[in-house]
């Protein structure tokens, strides 16, 4: 995971960028739009209006932008970066109404056909627009993945499916300049649609960050792979990690140490741990959670046979967090399991089996949730 820009230096690059982007959209929607009217082209035209909110998109991306860098206060002490996640949402809704509102106009015009009027200067002005997006889109989108920027990668994405309608937009006029059939309102009619799924798209993405999505399964793996470096920690579990912001990361997790560690050996490890994260990782660690480990041979013999049994059965992904405790004749460890329906049935077959296989013990058997990988 790439080290995130500092936020003065991200705030002023997405801001360059989106206006980069407004000065090349608003530019695209004048040429298109006097193309578009002088043509009577509704697919030109409709490509003018996507080009004007994408205008729109990189207004809203910089206010975001200037909101979310707002620094934390009492209210919100983890800061404004969610911000961003809304501003994107926006955004996506714009493109989502745009496709709608282009969809019915091109259904209008199939009803009440307008013969266009293509001329070779109008045709060269949407072959250049079409450079234009491709490069505006690459760029865009770069700049957005590189400073974690949702709704930059937005904009650049939605930069590419304007390049897409322009060169479907030029390949019609070809069509009609050569063979004399007209296209037009069923060209913008796929275009609407193409809009609509690309906006809904976007719109789900944002969504689903609002909501709180799944750890990235390559993060997840960079935190642990820091985490099980460390020679006393025996297994990395239960990491949990919710966003604050793009690349502001923050959680906890639990590790697995040996039983005999003390408790000022654990208060040092775990200081390392959160620190090592941050500084590899870019992700802060809250609080680290403790799992004691077994370190006899009767306990390890034990926890095989457990073990076993409890991945022996669907929809069991992982075991983790034993104890074996002789004095109290207890033994507890948790069961990660998928989401199936089955989880309640499963947990309680594991149940019984470890009572039946282990009578003189008592046990405490935790639900893990499938939360990162």
């Amino acid at each position: 995971m790439a080290a995130p820009s500092s936020g003065a230096s991200r705030t002023a690059i997405i801001i360059r960028t989106s206006v980069i982007g407004i000065l090349a959209n608003m530019g695209l929607s004048a040429f298109k739009a006097a193309v578009g009217l002088l043509t009577h082209s509704i697919a030109i035209t409709l490509d003018a209006v996507n080009n004007l909110s994408d205008a729109l998109s990189s207004i809203i991306t910089i206010i975001g932008t200037k909101l979310a860098g707002r620094p934390a206060d009492k209210d919100h002490p983890m800061g404004h970066g969610r911000t961003e996640y809304l501003t994107a949402t926006v955004i996506s809704a714009i493109v989502l109404y745009a496709g709608v509102t282009s969809f019915v106009a091109s259904i209008r015009k199939i009803l009440q056909p307008e013969t266009p009027a293509y001329t070779v200067p109008a045709l060269l002005i949407i072959a250049a627009a079409v450079v234009v997006k491709l490069v505006l889109a690459v760029y865009v989108k770069g700049v957005g993945e590189r400073v974690h920027s949702d709704s930059l990668v937005a904009s650049g994405m939605d930069a590419f499916n304007d390049a897409v309608i322009s060169v479907t937009t030029l390949a019609a006029a070809l069509l009609y300049l050569v063979f004399h059939i007209s296209l037009e309102a069923w060209l913008g009619a796929v275009i609407s649609l193409f809009i609509i799924r690309s906006g809904y798209g976007m719109l789900s993405e944002t969504i689903s960050d609002i909501l709180g999505k799944r750890v990235d399964p390559e993060i997840a793996q960079q935190v642990k792979e820091t985490v099980n470096g460390f020679q006393e920690v025996m297994g990395a579990y239960d990491l949990t990690l919710h966003s604050y912001g793009p690349g502001r990361l923050m959680g906890s997790l639990h590790v697995e140490v040996p039983e005999n560690m003390t408790a000022s050996q654990i208060d040092d490890l775990s200081r390392q741990i959160r620190q090592a994260v941050y500084e590899k990782n870019h992700v802060l660690i809250a609080a680290v959670g403790i799992y004691s480990y077994n370190t006899d041979d009767e306990s390890a013999e034990i926890r095989r046979e457990i073990t076993e049994i409890v991945m022996g059965h669907e929809h069991v992904l992982q075991m983790h967090g034993f104890y074996l405790d002789q004095e109290k004749k207890q033994i507890h460890f948790d069961i990660v399991m998928d989401f199936s329906d089955e989880r309640s049935a499963v947990y309680y077959h594991i149940r019984d089996e470890v009572r039946e296989k282990y009578p003189d013990y008592s046990f405490q058997i935790i639900l893990d949730t499938d939360v990162s990988d």
